[in-house]
């Protein structure tokens, strides 16, 4: 596995732990606990945009770690 999609998939993760949190903040009716949820998922949505950040540039850099991009080639 490359380093690619690794990245990938950590972005993926952090993107469902952001969408849990909000779940988790929308189900509860306390104001605490929600305040709390609402703050992780933040907290996580900004490390995620890092790591999209990080993703891009090396991208950008290395070409064959355009991971989404090589399994559509592989797929035609």
């Amino acid at each position: 596995m490359t380093i690619g999609t690794r990245m990938h998939q950590c972005l993926t993760s952090l993107e469902g732990a952001v969408a849990d949190l909000k779940n988790f903040a929308l189900e509860t009716e306390d104001a605490n606990a929600k305040k709390q949820f609402t703050d992780y998922a933040n907290q996580i949505e900004n490390i995620a945009q890092g790591l999209k950040g990080r993703v891009n540039y090396i991208e950008s850099q290395e070409p064959q770690y355009k991971v989404y991009q090589q399994a559509r080639h592989q797929e035609q």
